[in-house]
């Protein structure tokens, strides 16, 4: 297996690629990083513990058998609550800064709205991030340093599966937590689902892909269902281009099978969800291109 880290100074992805590709395959894991910078804690309202509402912890662990069956793995080692790759380039809230934002960001977007744009005013469970207001000329900085280096990485991947094999899957790999979130239509409901699968309605791959792994995850014993509340974001959306040849799904695992929400620690049902996605992958990477077609 072969590792990759891509910046200059500040470390913005690992690519765990294996020697040789062998199949369509590219998991993205872009909410999974945890190396928050001192400047960006010393600027914050929350602790360390606090801050990290929005991770989504480990979810980088569950699918680090990817490159043993020959799939590159993408992930962030940037934190969510710093800046957010599933979102547009500048989803920003101008309240949020000091000073008029130039033309070209969206200010309306429903993320925005909710606080969870590309610049995040709020984590996962509504507390404000910020002491005091930012400069847009960090928020470039941020988007130029990491947002960007994670895009150009993925569309790279994407773009290489698709000339290798004539066809690409992406999986977007994400995890929810247990209990939905204040701005969620299920805010402080216990959640009874395990996994949701994004395809954007069907638009973002053909529905054989979403059937294979709805099925996959159900004859494992996992609840699933698809859409709701989460129906894929904008790297599943902006990606997945089945015309084209290129399938995303977004998964969501309910974090409560595999850590402890409250500490933010493994518990031992992650080896069982990471053994299972082992095997959920190695499905996919049966899955014959002509299938996609359908």
């Amino acid at each position: 297996m072969d590792r990759e880290t891509v910046n200059d100074s500040d470390a913005a992805i690992e690519i765990l690629a294996p020697a040789e590709q062998r199949v369509p395959l590219v998991f993205s894991s872009p909410h999974s990083g945890r190396d928050y910078p001192a400047d960006f804690l010393a600027a914050s309202k929350l602790d360390a513990h606090a801050i990290r509402r929005s991770e989504d912890s480990f979810v980088d662990e569950l699918f680090a058998h990817a490159p043993q069956l020959g799939a590159p793995l993408l992930k962030a080692l940037f934190p969510r609550a710093f800046v957010d790759p599933n979102r547009e380039p500048y989803e920003l809230d101008p309240s949020m800064f000091d000073g008029p934002l130039p033309g070209f960001v969206n200010r309306r977007s429903p993320r925005v709205a909710a606080g969870l744009g590309t610049i995040a005013r709020v984590v996962a469970n509504g507390a404000e991030i910020y002491s005091c207001k930012l400069d847009f000329d960090e928020a470039q900085a941020r988007i130029e340093r990491f947002y960007k280096p994670y895009h150009d990485a993925l569309d790279e991947l994407i773009s290489d599966t698709r000339t290798r094999f004539g066809t690409c899957i992406l999986i977007d790999c994400h995890s929810m937590p247990s209990i939905g979130g204040p701005m969620e239509n299920d805010a402080g409901r216990r959640r009874q689902v395990d996994f949701i699968l994004g395809d954007a309605h069907g638009r973002a791959c053909a529905r054989p892909l979403t059937l294979l792994v709805e099925e996959t995850l159900r004859q494992m014993g996992y609840s699933v269902v698809r859409n709701t509340p989460y129906s894929g974001g904008f790297i599943t959306r902006n990606y997945g281009r089945p015309e084209r040849g290129v399938h995303a799904l977004q998964i969501e695992i309910n974090r409560a099978l595999y850590m402890d929400e409250a500490t933010f620690e493994r518990t031992d049902g992650l080896a069982r969800i990471a053994d299972d996605m082992r095997v959920l992958a190695g499905r996919l990477a049966e899955l014959e291109p002509a299938a996609l077609a359908a």
